[in-house]
């Protein structure tokens, strides 16, 4: 098995450099960089397919660009990717608070966990 992520998209064997997550209840398509970890519900694109990508009619797509964009995320992008996850954490929150034991050690890369969706730690920073 070769170690580099391959495009998800049908009879495409480049190599992926973004990941397209879908927020169904938002009706979101988030394109950020790579994912760290390959994720079940994920799709790694490659450049080609990343920059074609369109989302059905009503639904809005997130970009978060790895290269253009500031070395730090602005206020909006956060909130943005905070609002296209937040209700899918919620009843995560509640279990956890009602569970009350069982608290795993944070990878020391992750910023914040919404779902399955994780926010890292820039490895610049």
């Amino acid at each position: 098995m070769s170690p580099v992520r391959r495009c998800s998209r049908t009879a495409c064997g480049r190599p992926a450099v973004a990941t397209l997550t879908y927020v169904y209840a938002d009706s979101t398509a988030v394109l950020g960089p790579l994912a760290t970890y390959a994720e079940p519900h994920c799709y790694d694109l490659c450049a080609e397919h990343s920059e074609r990508l369109t989302a059905p009619r009503g639904w809005e797509v997130v970009r978060l660009l790895e290269g253009s964009a500031p070395a730090r995320p602005s206020g909006d992008d956060l909130e943005a990717l905070a609002n296209a996850v937040r209700e899918a954490a919620r009843p995560q929150q509640r279990a956890a608070e009602a569970g009350g034991g069982g608290a795993r050690t944070p990878d020391p890369m992750e910023v914040a966990r919404r779902g399955h969706l994780r926010i890292l730690r820039s490895p610049d920073n």
